[in-house]
């Protein structure tokens, strides 16, 4: 009888070299990541500076359709809704002071007249200034 150490092995081939992709996966990984989080990014400053436009238009038009037929209720909303445009630019700034100084006296008066056309026309100019 033979011992095993006189049987060839014919099972066992060469060593083969086995292809390494975990680094190129790694970095494509990488990559793509970085770019669905640019898109991320992209849509959601949209989408925000698409809200802040809508935001101005809607208070604009809620501005400039105040209702001066009553004016103690119109001098308060003038003023409240008014002081959100004042910081586009210095110019728009002190026409609102203006504005605001001449509204004062249509607050605090227990009965008031109704609104000037002076202080109406400040009012529109203030209105112009702000589509502009």
């Amino acid at each position: 009888m033979a011992s095993s150490m006189d049987i060839p092995v014919h099972d066992i081939g060469p060593l083969l070299e086995v292809a390494e992709y975990s680094f190129t996966w790694f970095i494509s990984l990488i990559v793509v990541g970085f770019v669905v989080i640019a898109v991320l990014v992209k849509q959601f400053r949209s989408r925000k500076k698409s809200k802040e436009v809508n935001e101005r238009r809607e208070r604009y038009e809620n501005f400039s359709r105040i209702d001066v037929s009553n004016p103690k209720a119109a001098a308060y909303e003038i003023g409240k809704q008014g002081a959100f445009f004042a910081q586009d630019s210095e110019k728009v700034h002190r026409t609102y002071s203006a504005l605001f100084k001449r509204l004062e006296p249509y607050k605090y008066a227990p009965k008031v007249e109704p609104i000037d056309e002076e202080c109406l026309a400040l009012y529109e100019a203030y209105c112009q200034m702000i589509v502009a």
